[in-house]
């Protein structure tokens, strides 16, 4: 099926955005799918936005990705060499399932031509759909998403926003290396949870060591394919438009700078906003917010360095650090960008499936420990995983 076919246009005229030739804005520069059989052309596309309502109008969601391009269009544009479509609104199918294939239909159609997706509007759950994209292309992923709970439930149940992250754990084969989640909150998890995604190998940061720790999250977010954000993650008085608000959580700029993290990272390849309900926000209030992330996502991205040490290690400082006289940690600090990654040695049969992965995003402050002769934790939680 042709990938038009899947969409809506954009109704320029419900955002009450009118393109100029003036302005530099992102509305009046993007390629926008506002016309039926327009289509814009994929050719030379590297970003493109897709709008992703829910099912049912419940709070709003249909409206909700016109509500946020509202707010975008307007933007001035990060990067004089922007090349983003907006493919507009994917049209709800009869049933969930019929969604959920669309979803991956178009994901898969994208990351197949190289172009980085930038999903907004729609429930969480389609994180999975996004993750199935990835294994019809036969790509090994990590995923991070930004969230205030574990989205672990009873894969056994319908797909739902609660439980994506197990319907991914429990696919035969799985394409899912790691997983890290950032900003969770305990008393919505419980220790217990809390146990269990240590138990599976996963990363799970607080959000007071987010807060606390923004470079840290710089590394999480950079060593993602594919980033799920969550608006509960968000503190309910910088986005009052969500179902399940809280006085804490990240503040506004901090959820821009996450997203800018992720915009710069040359391995991640498609980002998600999702949860967002018009017919609870405050003024726009929210989709101002979604608006300004997604503008430092794009921002991120013209920001890439193309220094991701998977191929050639030419450019980058090696540092050698062996500990106890048994472990030898092989440390690389890009000339480029002084980022750092550190190597989990891995010789089995598996190692050209997860060669992008063996090099993990890391500090300066991981390489100072591994000269104290102490290990770094998430070098040894992957050593531990592959060996």
């Amino acid at each position: 099926m042709e990938l038009s076919a899947y969409f809506q246009p954009v109704n320029l005229e419900e955002i009450a955005f009118t393109k100029s030739n003036f302005w530099t804005n992102i509305g009046s520069t993007a390629s926008i799918y506002s016309t039926e059989g327009a289509f814009p052309e994929l050719e030379s596309a590297q970003l493109a936005l897709v709008g992703l309502p829910h099912n049912s109008d419940h709070e709003g969601g249909l409206s909700a990705p016109n509500e946020i391009r509202r707010f975008l269009y307007p933007l001035m544009l990060p990067n004089e060499s922007m090349s983003l479509v907006d493919l507009g609104n994917i049209m709800p199918g009869k049933t969930e399932e019929d969604t959920q294939y669309a979803v991956t239909e178009i994901m898969y159609k994208l990351l197949e031509k190289n172009i980085t997706v930038i999903a907004m509007g729609g429930a969480q759950r389609y994180t999975f759909s996004s993750y199935k994209a990835y294994e019809i292309l036969g790509r090994v992923i990590n995923i991070s998403s930004i969230d205030s709970r574990f989205d672990i439930g009873n894969d056994q149940e319908p797909l739902n926003d609660s439980n994506w992250l197990s319907h991914i754990v429990a696919q035969q084969p799985n394409f899912l290396f790691n997983f890290s989640n950032l900003a969770f909150q305990t008393y919505f998890n419980g220790l217990q949870m809390v146990k269990l995604m240590d138990e599976l190998n996963f990363d799970a940061y607080r959000l007071g060591a987010i807060q606390a720790d923004m470079v840290r999250a710089e590394t999480l977010v950079r060593n993602a394919d594919l980033v799920s954000i969550d608006l509960s993650s968000v503190r309910l008085s910088d986005a009052p438009g969500q179902r399940q608000g809280s006085p804490h959580g990240l503040y506004g700029e901090e959820l821009c700078r996450l997203t800018r993290f992720a915009g710069m990272s040359d391995k991640l390849t498609s980002i998600g906003f999702y949860n967002y309900s018009p017919l609870m926000d405050r003024n726009g209030q929210t989709a101002h917010l979604l608006a300004h992330a997604i503008w430092y996502f794009i921002d991120g991205f013209y920001c890439r360095t193309a220094d991701f040490p998977h191929r050639d290690k030419q450019n980058y400082k090696h540092f050698m650090v062996t500990l106890n006289g048994e472990y030898e940690i092989s440390f690389y600090k890009s000339m480029k960008s002084e980022r750092w990654w550190m190597e989990v040695p891995y010789d089995g049969e598996l190692r050209d499936r997860y060669q992008r992965h063996l090099l993990i995003p890391c500090t300066y402050d991981d390489y100072q420990q591994a000269q104290m002769n102490e290990i770094p934790e998430l070098w040894w939680k992957y050593f531990q995983r592959l060996n």
